[in-house]
């Protein structure tokens, strides 16, 4: 019973943080080159309404959602299961907890509050959003990389926790 609730919950970790990895690259990828090519007061409105939406999304609970989970599988794995498996799950949990939450609150965020202080027309915004969407795009990358790795992490102790 404990094996297979195991196994759901890393099949579940490993799908909810590709998911996350997902909307970080569409944003990696293109959604920050569509906002700036839209001129600097669109794309800050935009940016503005996108990081109000966000605390209000299923994203949100898949973001911190996964802290939870990803400290949690990482524990059972280090207490409970041992091994090969333990090591993935600790690596995953790294991963998710230092590249993606810490990048987050650390950096993104910040940029994000300093952001939605500017009035989108302004001179001092335009001179913001030049920063802003290049940095902000820049720590967006690790945080695509670091959730894409926790996925890998997870699917790799998935297959060595199935592998006994």
């Amino acid at each position: 019973m404990f094996s297979d609730l195991f196994q759901i919950s890393l099949a579940a970790a490993t799908l909810a943080s590709g998911l996350v990895a997902g909307v970080f690259l569409t944003f990696s990828d293109f959604v920050m080159r569509s906002l700036g090519r839209a001129g600097p007061a669109a794309g800050i409105k935009a940016m503005q309404m996108i990081n109000r939406e966000v605390y209000r999304s299923l994203f949100m609970v898949l973001l911190m959602g996964m802290a939870v989970v990803s400290a949690v599988l990482a524990f059972a794995g280090v207490v409970f299961i041992g091994g090969a498996a333990a090591g993935w799950l600790t690596a995953a949990a790294v991963a998710y907890l230092a590249g993606v939450m810490a990048v987050t609150a650390r950096a993104n965020v910040p940029m994000n509050q300093r952001l939605d202080r500017e009035y989108p027309d302004s001179d001092p915004a335009r001179a913001v959003w030049k920063t802003y969407q290049r940095d902000w795009t820049r720590w967006n990358h690790l945080r695509t990389v670091a959730s894409g790795g926790a996925m890998l992490c997870f699917f790799a102790a998935s297959l060595t926790f199935a592998a006994g």
